[in-house]
């Protein structure tokens, strides 16, 4: 039986064909369900079902923006196929929990958690996304860098280095913040740069701990300290070595850490 596993962030969408032991990977641009235009939507399923091809039997959906019903019936591009529809939230806790309990974290361009009881979501913090919330997130820690760089407010020679390499003036910076097509996508596309000089730059280092202690303080906090915590996400994994450090400051237990949560996914639907 040929199973499709779709894993749906702001930045990517992996679609993960499942037969047997083989699997097959297909990647496209990402969405968001709650607010992507319906024909941008489309174009990136058409071409996501072309490149998978016919005779799929299962799907699991698992989609950034998903609140109640599905805006798009999947029937449409895998007709016959039994389609389950879920949160990317409820995708990365089977992904690092698999049936276990546990509090899962998605640290990406964006950033959200939950607990999670081996089967459902349980109480989660409020993400508020990257203007009210996501503290721990890519975009957050752009942000935050961004408004430093416009201020000035940051070393000369990061700030040389910032404007050699990406050659942004102030106009640019607001129009694809408060009128772009992908704010969240474009302010956490700086992470790499950032994270390239943690170890070199004292401001650097305080910018990225400072992003990651509100993410303890103001949301892992709340959960159940007893519970492991699995991070998925490609930020997340990529700074696995500071979480774990700020974690024993704080007291919380990582279990797993994943660029992507579609390897726990095939092990989880394959149970």
């Amino acid at each position: 039986m040929a199973q499709l596993i779709v894993d749906c962030g702001a930045t990517k969408t992996d679609w993960c064909v499942v037969e047997g032991k083989q699997t097959r990977n297909v990647r496209t641009a990402g969405f968001n369900l709650a607010h992507t235009s319906a024909d941008t939507l489309k174009g990136i399923l058409d071409a996501a079902a072309e490149q998978i091809g016919p005779d799929i039997q299962e799907v699991h959906f698992y989609a950034a923006g998903l609140v109640g019903d599905s805006p798009v019936d999947l029937a449409s591009w895998f007709p016959g196929a039994a389609i389950e529809y879920a949160s990317d939230m409820l995708g990365a806790a089977r992904a690092v929990c698999g049936r276990e309990k546990g509090v899962a974290a998605i640290l990406g361009t964006g950033a959200n958690t939950c607990s999670y009881d081996g089967q459902n979501i349980g109480w989660k913090v409020n993400c508020g996304g990257f203007i009210i919330g996501d503290e721990g997130a890519g975009s957050v820690l752009g942000k935050l860098f961004i408004t430093d760089y416009l201020k000035a407010y940051m070393p000369q020679d990061i700030l040389r280095e910032f404007q050699d390499k990406y050659q942004l003036d102030y106009v640019t910076v607001v129009k694809n913040v408060y009128s772009g097509p992908a704010p969240a996508r474009f302010l956490g596309g700086f992470a790499p740069f950032i994270l390239s000089h943690y170890q070199d730059s004292e401001y650097v280092r305080n910018l990225v701990d400072g992003n990651f202690r509100g993410l303890f303080e103001r949301t892992l906090s709340q959960y159940d300290k007893e519970l492991p915590v699995g991070v998925v996400g490609g930020f997340g994994n990529a700074c696995k070595d500071i979480l774990l450090r700020l974690g024993e400051e704080y007291g919380v237990r990582f279990s797993r850490f994943m660029a992507s949560p579609v390897e726990g996914l095939i092990e989880y639907h394959a149970l």
